[in-house]
């Protein structure tokens, strides 16, 4: 006797259907450690302080990116490190040293909180900010 195929149909179309609205896994700081090594030491430094082996010849030098929640009153300052890194429409690459990093990585998003609102945001970018958050001193 043949096996219904139905019943197994409707089971993998049902278990695609639940994978497809499941939430996003969020990227977390060790994610974001990754790109952070691979895009940000040369310039920032291993530790984030701005000492990388390319500093020197910077103008402006690099921030100390261990000071950013410091300086904004203890707070990690998500939006305005975000709209920097991706890529601050006020300031052309041009008008900076630091390159943009949104273009192509917008296809990719998770959904972070910035200033109380879920804001769609690169998978790479939203585990660099993780990261960047866990090195504040």
């Amino acid at each position: 006797m043949p096996i219904p195929r139905l019943p197994l149909i409707l089971a993998a179309a049902s278990a695609a259907i639940v994978a497809a609205c499941s939430v996003p896994s969020m990227p977390e700081a060790p994610d974001g450690a990754k790109f952070y090594a691979a895009n940000c030491v040369a310039c920032h430094g291993m530790p984030g302080r701005g000492d990388g082996p390319l500093a020197a010849g910077l103008d402006p030098a690099p921030a100390d990116l261990t000071l950013l929640a410091r300086e904004n009153g203890g707070t990690f300052p998500r939006a305005r490190a975000l709209s920097y890194i991706y890529g601050d429409p006020e300031q052309g690459h041009l008008a900076r040293v630091m390159p943009q990093f949104g273009g192509a990585m917008a296809n990719d998003t998770v959904p972070i909180e910035v200033d109380g609102v879920l804001t769609p945001t690169p998978r790479v970018l939203a585990g660099l900010l993780a990261y960047l958050e866990s090195i504040q001193r």
